[in-house]
Formats: C-alpha cells, structure tokens, sequence
C-alpha cells in the first residue's frame, strides 16, 4: 500500500483504547512519503476517534518526489497533533542530537514538562548553531540536492547492473531486490547470504534493517569530497557488481 497504513481496517476496538498514533513520513528506511489526502484522513478520523497524531518528519528535508509534505499544513491538524524533526538528516548535524516539535500547544506543553523532569538539555552552543541553521534555508536546500544527486546515480548503476531500483520518497536509503544467486552457481536463500556475499567477495556493505526480508539496503551517506569523487565510486561500485553475474528469480 505504498507504505501507508490501511485505516479502515483498523478495527473499532482498537480505536476505543487509543490515545496516540505514531506515524512517520518521509519513511525511515523505506523512503514512502504520504500524500496531502491521507494526512487530511488521519485528521478527520483523529477528531473524530479523540487521539492526539504525531508524525516523525525527520527525514523531511530530503523529500526527493515534490514540495515535502508537512503534516501540520492539513487544516485541523494543529487541533489534533505535532510534528517532530530532526536537525541531523537535512542539516548534516547528526550525532548532534538536536531538534523540536511542533503543533497542537497543550501536547508540546506536555512534552517539554516531561523534557524539563528527565534531562537538562544540549549543549547550548549546539542550539544556537541549530537556531543559526534553521534561518538559513540554503542549508537543506543544498543537503537535498547533494543527496538527491547521488540517489540517482546509485539508481542508475543498479539499473544497469540488473537490479530493480526506483527513487525513493525521501531518505538517503534505497532497497532493492535481493538476488537469488550468480551466473557462477552461488545461491541465496535469504537477503542476508545476498549480503554477505557482497561483503566477503565485492567490498560492498549492504546491511539490511533489521529483517528486510529478499531486500539488500543501499545508503547515499558515503564520504566523497566532490562530485568527480562520487562518479569515481559509482563506477567502481558498477564494476565490481557487473562482474558478479547476480541472477534474480522471475
């Protein structure tokens, strides 16, 4: 379904004893991002329900398939819920653990009441370098654009060596069929045998989310220091996946 919930199949039961409901759009790791309609959904049914909505956004600064979609632009949804974000994915300051949510007061009242009795906060000069951020918007811009450059390429390069990729929604992961086996008479039961095939025999990591099921996880979030250095690694990368005669099941 795109990686969206089916919300009415949800059974009325479980509506009874809800009080919240978690979403996350751009999908980390899958890369689905949620149409402007199915925020307008969970909104009409979250009024309707009583739950409060919060949606995960942390990946929304690299949403590569349109304007990203916020879900607290669908009027009514300041009424019913927040949006968290993160500082690391669109302004590179992962590991910084900085960001904020945002939306219906009394929730983000509750949040910090709950922030304010359990930590002390960051670190102030890296909120004030979150602050400075935050009024430049050249900085996503520019990460976006970084990211959503290499996702192609990496696209293109599986395409050509046989793999059945498509541009993700929003993220710097990209999932792909894993293949059953080689020209060579290797097989693959699993992702994971694909996987560390590729490790042990090819040098390239592919290491699945948790149980990604017949998916290898590719990830944008290599070091290159410009875009020759990108074109370099991506033929390599082309070279050393061309020569494994990888094989798919029909």
């Amino acid at each position: 379904n795109n990686f969206l919930p089916d919300l009415d199949a949800i059974p009325d039961d479980v509506f009874r004893r809800t009080k919240l409901m978690i979403l996350n759009y751009p999908n980390s790791p899958t890369g689905g991002t949620a149409p402007k309609s199915f925020f307008e959904d969970v909104v009409a049914l979250a009024k309707e329900k009583e739950f409060v909505v919060v949606n995960d956004a942390a990946h929304i600064m690299l949403t590569f398939d349109g304007k990203p979609t916020s879900f607290l632009e669908v009027p009514g949804a300041l009424d019913v819920g927040v949006e968290v974000h993160s500082m690391s994915k669109g302004y590179d300051m992962i590991g910084w653990r900085m960001g904020f949510v945002a939306g219906h007061p009394l929730v983000v009242k509750a949040f910090s009441d709950v922030k304010d009795n359990s930590d002390s906060g960051q670190f102030i000069a890296t909120q004030k370098a979150a602050a400075a951020a935050l009024d430049d918007d050249s900085i996503p811009e520019r990460i976006r654009t970084k990211y959503r450059r290499r996702m192609e390429k990496l696209v293109k390069v599986l395409r050509d060596c046989g793999f059945e990729a498509e541009m993700p929604g929003g993220t710097y992961f990209l999932y792909t069929k894993s293949p059953s086996g080689t020209a060579s008479g290797e097989t693959f039961a699993a992702s994971e045998d694909a996987t560390r095939f590729l490790i042990e025999e090819n040098g390239i990591v592919t290491v699945p989310w948790d149980d990604a099921g017949s998916f290898l996880r590719f990830s944008v979030t290599y070091i290159a220091e410009d875009e020759a250095a990108e074109d370099a690694l991506m033929a390599e990368t082309a070279a050393r996946l061309s020569g494994a005669g990888f094989q798919w099941k029909s």
